[in-house]
């Protein structure tokens, strides 16, 4: 099976390196000196101390609505759509600066309504979202405190494969969590979990609820932002990932500064060499990007490339694939001009490439705003006309009129007060004796409406204001 139909996205609650060491060495079970003296397990001792404090655990509410029902005898949307309802999630973060910034993955505060962070000293703190980034999984997370323990930033770019790494973070819940491994590779793509991919592998095990923590080297320094697993299990079996620590740098400077993540743009379709490719296009190796489309007036086009091209290098750097081509000028700075090389009709030759702004998404915020203008202030409450087996059922001190079957948490409603088991008296001081009054009233209902529900509740009679927004 591919890995990529292996990966488990560790999307927190749900499912779910470093700097290039000192000399060092095991053998015969002896262990070898390393840095300043220390033996390796009195390095990592150090290290996992020095970082412990600043992992937290990251608590997530996110409300999820069921598939809705359709019926074409009502007339507005709050008696199709099913309640939604709440859906608790963990993860991991890690704190970057002393004033309360925290790193984490995209998947572990996405359309989150609540987040809770946990520090590893068992303080608590309201967690704000400040910015997220789905492309790269990473999230900005913000809690209002000072003087807080912080991992230093490493560079990425230095690993190698074999260099010793920590995961720290909260698997499973088990909070405060260690464990030790290696490089396994860097550089991962196509395994399928974000649309930008330079992933850091490594065999330190990494379970559901590491999503967010840290990757750190051997002298405590963080490489890398845990993600996501490859596994036929849903555990660890020692294939982990995580995003370089210079791509979630960039990404979380970004996304404080403008509240997006800033990318250049090639302007141009490439794929992957492959070994028929590489006859075909008379190639020296089975590597590079192909030049398949260009874009008018993009940075490719510009650069004079043309369908067809294959680059190989970037500023001097072998480009292995389409995809890493593509980190790289994502990474480069906007007007920034860079030199590739290129083979073209088995030729080669050489390019300026002046990097242009990747072109901006669409809003999705301004869609939700529209959405929600048009909400009737009785969303997300399900209704339903008493009967004498409802009103058995349910409890209910009357036989007649319309009851609250269900309600959305966190609508409109249910911050009013409202609650399964009221049954509706009146709406807006107009008597309710069955369903069809209270459609009748409740259909003309605009989004800012006061929706005024008297209600009965165990015997007991009282008003209940919605207002809409």
């Amino acid at each position: 099976m591919a890995v990529k139909r292996l990966v488990r996205m560790l999307v927190a609650g749900l499912f779910l390196c470093g700097l290039s060491s000192p000399d060092s060495s095991v053998a015969a079970g002896h262990l070898l000196p390393v840095a300043n003296g220390h033996d390796l397990q009195s390095q990592v001792k150090s290290t996992a101390t020095k970082v412990i404090p600043a992992v937290v655990s990251i608590a997530s509410t996110v409300m999820v609505r069921d598939q809705a029902f359709s019926d074409e005898t009502l007339p507005f949307g709050l008696f199709k759509e099913p309640p939604a309802r709440r859906q608790y999630g963990q993860g991991s973060g890690v704190i970057v600066s002393s004033d309360g910034y925290i790193v984490t993955n995209n998947h572990v505060v996405a359309d989150a309504v609540d987040v809770e962070v946990i520090l590893a000293d068992r303080r608590q703190y309201k967690g704000k979202v400040v910015a997220t980034d789905p492309k790269t999984d990473v999230a900005v997370v913000k809690i209002n405190a000072t003087n807080l323990p912080t991992v230093p930033w490493g560079d990425s770019s230095n690993l190698a494969v074999g260099d010793f790494v920590l995961a720290i973070g909260n698997p499973l819940g088990l909070s405060r969590t260690v464990t030790f491994g290696i490089v396994s590779a860097v550089g991962r793509a196509d395994v399928g979990v974000a649309d930008f991919e330079d992933f850091i592998q490594t065999d330190a095990p990494i379970n559901p609820g590491n999503s967010g923590g840290a990757l750190v080297n051997i002298h405590g320094e963080l490489v890398g932002i845990n993600t996501a697993i490859a596994s036929p299990t849903g555990g660890s079996v020692g294939v982990g990932f995580a995003i370089p620590s210079n791509m979630a740098r960039a990404a979380m400077q970004s996304l404080i500064k403008t509240g997006r993540v800033v990318r250049g743009f090639l302007g141009a379709s490439t794929q992957d060499v492959t070994p028929p490719l590489g006859k075909i296009f008379r190639l020296p190796d089975v590597k590079g990007a192909i030049v398949t489309d260009v874009q008018a007036k993009g940075s490719a086009e510009r650069a004079g490339l043309k369908r067809g091209d294959v680059v190989v290098r970037f500023d001097g750097r072998d480009v292995m694939d389409s995809g890493q081509l593509r980190n790289l000028v994502a990474q480069a700075a906007i007007g920034s001009k860079h030199r590739l090389d290129l083979i073209r009709d088995g030729k080669a030759y050489q390019a300026e490439l002046v990097v242009q702004e990747a072109p901006r998404e669409r809003v999705k915020k301004a869609q939700a705003a529209a959405a929600a203008a048009t909400a009737h202030p009785l969303s997300g409450v399900v209704f339903d006309e008493v009967t004498p087996p409802l009103a058995r059922q349910m409890d209910l001190a009357v036989n007649s009129g319309v009851v609250v079957t269900d309600i959305e948490e966190g609508s409109l409603a249910e911050a009013s007060g409202l609650q399964p088991g009221d049954v509706v008296l009146e709406l807006n001081r107009q008597p309710i004796n069955n369903f069809n009054t209270f459609q009748r009233l409740a259909d003309p209902l605009k989004p800012t409406d006061l929706a005024l529900l008297l209600v009965n509740r165990q015997g007991n009679v009282l008003y209940i204001p919605v207002q809409g927004e």
